[in-house]
């Protein structure tokens, strides 16, 4: 699977490196880049009127289905980076088009992450949230 050629976003996040977050290397480990993305989607969801806590509330839960991640440029200890997010749909798949760049443009890391919705312990087509984000998607 290719990511996703065409990069749009809708929301940015400005983040910052934190000391917890770096490996034995002095750069972040590969999987709190999964952590900035998914802070990122939450964030975005929650400026875009649908919190994660009121999904979970109404029981509508979009749980992670696949990740696909390209790490391109190493963050270090104190740098600050911008999360940007697109969002799409894919049949009954919502796909995120998340990138992480330097403040200078540097892209750091390029991920494509699908997310399918379970409604009330059900699989289904995602048309709760997908009229939430219309005006996103």
């Amino acid at each position: 699977m290719k990511l996703t050629p065409d990069r749009k976003y809708i929301y940015e996040l400005t983040i910052k490196v934190r000391d917890y977050e770096i490996d034995a290397e002095g750069i972040v480990n590969n999987a709190v880049y999964l952590n900035y993305m998914e802070h990122t989607r939450h964030e975005f969801c929650q400026q875009a009127g649908l919190s994660f806590r009121e999904m979970c509330a109404r029981k509508i839960y979009p749980v992670l289905r696949s990740a696909q991640i390209e790490y391109l440029h190493p963050l270090t200890l104190g740098d600050t980076a911008v999360s940007r997010l697109g969002m799409m749909r894919r049949g009954p798949l919502f796909v995120f088009i998340q990138d992480i760049y330097l403040p200078d443009g540097t892209p750091v890391a390029r991920a494509d992450i699908s997310v399918a919705t379970l409604e009330d312990g059900r699989l289904t087509r995602g048309d709760t949230l997908a009229e939430a984000f219309k005006d996103y998607l």
